[in-house]
């Protein structure tokens, strides 16, 4: 049934106000949803820093957007590469120094089926890798500039969360043994989701309650995400798809995001992203959320776990 919470043509930007003063770290902001979500942020005055790889496509989006909204407009970029620890705590220190509010930090960058087994520069699985352990470093690094602003984190996952093994495979965490694209992909979906929901826990019993935590999905958007990193089965697959109506633009795609980083009255242990055909695309409201994804003791065992492995510990 779909959620009527924001009328039949769900959340929308119309319902934005004025973000004049507000500060939005978007990560993967360059292209596709990332980059929507910017265009969106910045027509309503805030001020957008993009967490990116590429330097080249970061001048070239921020050049676009200035063209876009006038060249005093407040966006800039920091970069970063998730796949790489030290270049996520290079890019930590460099906001600290530079940015002095983060009303929400939208986990917006990730990988997506790669086609063979490959590793970062740390020694994990990529997709696990960029998609899990960048953001949870990066979230930890950030967070006590995020909660002085009372503000928020928002984790952008998949409905791939559903497709794989619906667990995390603690005995093989790089799938040395039975790697899959589509089934790895769907297990660093699962594991983003799991920290988001272990961290509200966390946030509850600790009494923290200044930093809100919500997790979306763009549904089936028209993005470069499969056409960068999928193999060419997978991008053709996805080329056809794009042609039905099961697949909407990428600016829609950025609108569960966007009403995550904005919007008042949300509930925390959800699902958001698009509520009509197969919860791919239509109106944008909360989803259907799957048991699976906040099974308590595989959330805290990933917790651990994840702090070990990207050198860091949380301290709330």
């Amino acid at each position: 049934m779909a959620d009527t919470t924001f009328g039949p043509q769900g959340w929308t930007p119309e319902r934005l106000g004025d973000l004049t003063g507000k500060t939005y770290l978007i990560t993967g902001a360059n292209a596709g949803a990332g980059f929507q979500a910017a265009r969106t942020l910045l027509k309503k005055n805030a001020s957008v820093v993009m967490l990116n790889r590429s330097a080249d496509k970061s001048e070239a989006a921020v050049a676009a957007l200035r063209q876009e909204f006038g060249a005093r407009a407040d966006v800039s970029f920091v970069r970063m590469d998730l796949a790489s620890l030290a270049s996520v705590r290079n890019a930590a220190a460099r906001v600290l120094e530079t940015v002095s509010r983060i009303d929400a930090l939208i986990c917006n960058a990730a990988i997506a089926q790669v086609p063979t087994q490959t590793l970062t520069e740390d020694g994990h699985e990529s997709m696990l890798g960029t998609n899990h352990y960048g953001h949870f470093l990066l979230c930890g690094l950030l967070f006590e500039r995020i909660a002085q602003t009372r503000g928020r984190i928002v984790v952008v996952s998949s409905l791939g969360y559903n497709m794989g093994i619906r667990t995390i495979q603690f005995d093989d965490m790089n799938w040395d043994g039975n790697y899959h694209q589509n089934r790895t992909y769907s297990q660093s979906k699962l594991a983003q989701m799991m920290f988001a929901y272990e961290l509200q826990d966390r946030l509850a019993a600790a009494g923290r309650t200044e930093v809100k935590v919500y997790v979306c999905h763009p549904g089936s958007s028209h993005t470069s995400l499969i056409t960068t990193s999928g193999n060419w089965i997978t991008r053709l697959m996805f080329s056809l798809m794009a042609m039905t109506p099961m697949v909407q633009s990428a600016e829609k795609g950025s609108w569960p995001e966007v009403m995550c980083a904005t919007q008042d009255g949300l509930e925390q242990r959800a699902l958001y992203g698009p509520t009509g055909r197969a919860e791919f695309v239509g109106p944008v409201g909360k989803g259907t959320l799957h048991p699976h994804a906040y099974d308590k003791h595989v959330m805290e065992r990933l917790w651990t776990l994840s702090e070990t492995q990207v050198g860091f510990k949380w301290k709330l």
